[in-house]
């Protein structure tokens, strides 16, 4: 199983993530989105930053979940590449952990600026496992 693949948009960039559960699926779909922006291989799990969000639906928690970690991104000038999702209810409430450390431009090379993850073509699916797909506005 891969756990992400980038997807082609006109305007933007997307992502589908995959799990075997929806727990596995989000923690991969924050993998793939810090993927995209620069070479997750090259962050060390330096420091721990604990994200709790709320949403009606899983969709909206997919988006509320990446965009935190944007957030994140932004105003702690901080770089991630792993991902835990400690306690949901798979709708309405999500507590997870980031691991990274602090953006180090001499070893932190970032190729795409997200800005935010949109509700564009969002889907969250199962089959033979769990599939989220997002569009990011760059």
């Amino acid at each position: 199983m891969i756990p992400f693949e980038p997807l082609e948009h006109t305007a933007d960039i997307g992502l589908r993530s995959y799990g075997k559960t929806l727990k596995e699926a989000f923690e991969n779909a924050a993998r793939g989105m810090f993927s995209l922006m620069t070479d997750v291989t090259k962050v060390e799990k330096k420091k721990t930053y604990e994200v709790q969000v709320r949403s009606e639906d899983a969709e909206g928690l997919l988006v509320e979940w990446l965009n935190e970690l944007i957030f994140l991104f932004e105003t702690e000038l901080a770089v991630f590449n792993d991902f835990e999702v400690r306690r949901w209810d798979e709708k309405s409430y999500l507590k997870a952990f980031a691991y990274g450390e602090d953006i180090d431009l001499k070893r932190h090379e970032f190729e795409i600026q997200i800005k935010a993850c949109t509700y564009h073509m969002l889907k969250i699916s199962k089959s033979d496992l769990w599939k989220c797909q997002v569009i990011f506005d760059v």
